[in-house]
């Protein structure tokens, strides 16, 4: 195994089969990111969501899928471009990557109604010794007006990655929390990261939200409105299968402890909004 991959995997210090598999994720997640750096990728792009929370804000879970968006409008933008670079980095590493672009008809009827039509999603299978999968979603024609910054990352080299800030991160996970429709599952990751900006003092960025919501939607919702929807939403999800979901991505189970669906509304008044 090459050194470098080694230290990176060891600094989980994982003690069983699952942290093994989590870290093993969120290795190959930070071999992706260097090799789009290489590529010019953070030129055109940023990161969000969960996974960019966990690498680069301390969020205490592992995350599996990467989010990102550009940052203007590009109609020549193409992800294909950068595979190259993610594959070379990989290899260097000595590591074997895959990389395909998913056909969005395929997904089942929910969750590509999440999807945006203009969302291009990859999946990027990496073989170690046990192959994994991770899914790349690009949003090609995202709501704009958002604020960035640039975070540093030292391993696998030291490079820096273009982020969302907070405050439009924390927009970016209300929105999914709220709005996002799954069949038969609820991604209680999207509470946990709820909690940690809550417990963070994060402030929301209501205007991102709300335009987040009317491309979504086509409504242009109002402040009281959206209150009304999340409260309904943290009130009526059954809080056993958004424990369910988080479970296996956390390293102490007790944080879930307090978490009951009352708890949660309550965290609504918490909220910064900016």
């Amino acid at each position: 195994m090459n050194d470098i991959f080694e230290l990176m995997l060891n600094e989980h210090k994982a003690k069983d089969e699952l942290g093994e598999r989590n870290a093993l994720y969120e290795t190959m997640q930070q071999v992706a990111l260097a090799g789009l750096y290489r590529g010019g990728f953070f030129k055109e792009a940023a990161f969000y969501g969960g996974t960019c929370l966990r690498l680069f804000h301390g969020l205490g879970r592992y995350s599996e899928d990467m989010d990102f968006t550009l940052v203007h409008k590009n109609p020549n933008f193409h992800f294909e471009d950068y595979f190259p670079y993610i594959v070379a980095e990989a290899k260097a590493l000595g590591r074997e990557v895959e990389i395909k672009k998913k056909d969005k008809v395929n997904f089942g009827r929910v969750e590509s109604a999440f999807l945006k039509d203009n969302t291009d999603v990859y999946n990027l299978r990496f073989q170690t010794e046990k192959t994994l999968k991770i899914k790349i979603e690009v949003d090609t024609n995202p709501p704009l007006g958002f604020e960035t910054e640039q975070k540093p990352m030292l391993l696998p080299f030291s490079f820096y990655v273009q982020c969302l800030s907070l405050p439009y991160l924390f927009a970016g996970k209300v929105h999914a929390l709220t709005f996002r429709q799954w069949k038969t599952r609820v991604k209680g990751r999207d509470w946990y990261d709820f909690e940690w900006y809550v417990r963070h003092r994060v402030p929301l960025n209501w205007q991102h939200l709300h335009d987040r919501i009317l491309e979504f939607t086509g409504e242009d919702m109002m402040f009281d409105d959206f209150a009304t929807l999340l409260h309904n939403k943290l009130q009526d999800t059954n809080i056993e299968d958004v424990k369910t979901d988080v479970l296996p991505f956390i390293m102490d189970k007790r944080e879930l402890e307090i978490w009951s669906n009352d708890y949660f509304v309550s965290l609504i008044n918490q909220i910064k909004w900016q």
